[in-house]
Order: C-alpha cells, then structure tokens, then sequence
C-alpha cells in the first residue's frame, strides 16, 4: 500500500529491499503511474485506508488468485524478512481460512491483526474476503482499517493464527525493533502491550529469531535492517535447533 506522495521517499526503498524475494509485487496506490502502481480509484487520506484496502484484495482476487498461496499486505513503512514469512505459513494450509499477523485484543471476539504490522490471507481466506462483499456479510463498517477487516474475517469465519514460536516469541511486530527490544520499558506500559492478544515481554525475548516484519521503517533503516538480515553473520557462531514443534504443527529453531 502506497501514494503519491511516498513513491519517492518510501516505496521505491522497498522496491530496493525486501521487495525483490516476494515471488509478486504489486504497488498499490489511488492512482496508477510509472513506478509502476496500480491505481485503485480510490480517495487518498486515513479515512479511506479500509477502501484501499478492499479494492486492493478484489484486484488481487481477480487477477492472481491462481499465481500465489498467500496474500501480505503491507504498508509502504514496513520491512519484512520474506524468507521467515514462508517460514511461518509453511504450518498452515493455504486451501483452508488463515488470517495471519499480530494478533490485538479489542474490539472483537476473536481479536485482529495489526495493519501496521502487515497482515497474511490465505488463499482461501482471500476467496471469503471477497465474498463476503459480493453477499454483503462484510462492509465498510469502519474507518479503522485494521479493525474492520477483522470483522469481515470473524464473520466469513476465517481463524485467526497464532503467529508467535515454540519460545512464545512474536514474528510480526507493529514497531521498529527498538521500540521491541529495550530492556526497561517506558514509564507507561506501551499501547501496543494493552492490546496485544498475547502477553509479550518487552526485552531481547519479544521478538523472535525468525520475525517477520517491522513497522515506521523509514528510507535508511530499510537498507540496514537489509544488511542485518542478508549479510551480518557472527563468526563461529552456531544456531540451535528445538526439536519440539509449534502450536500450528511446524518444526521452529530457536
């Protein structure tokens, strides 16, 4: 998800990064342009992000649903270790109704995912999705993007997938890692931790070894998250393996 206004500052940083070990890549924005964008003939502004986001889900539904398994969506200040993505919908089944991402607590029954953190449809889910507004079981009932596409998955009954490993890490994360990792937390308890469905410490044990994504990455910082992913190795070091699975199923090193 772009515009504009962040072809220059944000999308063309991904492009750059992360973007290139995604089998597709779409740059989806009000309007089509050279970057290349799809233009989805929808109002810029917070209050139509929702929108964006349907028009988007029905493009893709049309035009390559027979081209992937699994669907991400992004933001244009995102980074994700695609690898790791993989990774983790490697324990679920595209053919069945996965919702996957950080997992918050308000506002319904079964939770949602984080926009911010980038969210995962399967296959199948994707196929509700769309159906849903073809039936009018979903609708734009909110202008909190996240939230209201949570609703539609609750109501097509698409489960929601416990994303985090065997060590009860997180993998999608809704801030920069710093924000994750620091040892003594801020003199208030962060938003985040109020609606996070999970308990998650803060401190080198938040996040997992295989994390998938990063939130309010900016310019720069996506060329060094790049570089600590891909290319930073500690000499000599060796990583272990649990040989206990996940909850979903999968083997998760640790």
């Amino acid at each position: 998800m772009t515009g504009p206004k962040n072809m220059a500052t944000r999308a063309t940083h991904i492009r750059a990064t992360w973007a290139h070990h995604c089998d597709i890549t779409l740059y989806m924005s009000s309007v089509q342009t050279a970057f290349p964008t799809v233009g989805l003939n929808v109002s810029e502004g917070r209050d139509n992000l929702y929108w964006k986001t349907i028009r988007a889900f029905q493009y893709v539904h049309e035009n390559y649903l027979d081209q992937a398994d699994w669907f991400l969506k992004a933001d244009d200040d995102v980074f994700v270790v695609v690898e790791n993505l993989r990774f983790v919908v490697s324990a679920f089944s595209a053919e069945e109704p996965w919702y996957l991402g950080r997992r918050f607590t308000p506002f319904l029954k079964q939770g949602y995912m984080s926009g911010g953190a980038g969210y995962v449809l399967s296959k199948e889910a994707l196929r509700r999705f769309v159906k849903g507004f073809e039936t009018g079981t979903c609708t734009h009932n909110s202008i909190l993007e996240d939230v209201a596409l949570g609703t539609c998955m609750q109501n097509m009954k698409v489960q929601p997938a416990d994303t985090r490993d065997v060590m009860g890490r997180q993998t999608f994360h809704a801030y920069p890692l710093s924000y994750h990792v620091v040892r003594k937390p801020p003199k208030e308890k962060p938003w985040y931790q109020f609606y996070d469905y999970y308990t998650t410490p803060l401190g080198p044990h938040c996040c997992s070894d295989y994390a998938v994504s990063f939130h309010y990455i900016h310019g720069v910082q996506m060329y060094a998250l790049q570089y600590l992913t891909y290319h930073l190795r500690p000499y000599g070091y060796k990583y272990r393996f649990n040989p206990g699975r996940s909850q979903a199923g999968a083997d998760w090193p640790i």
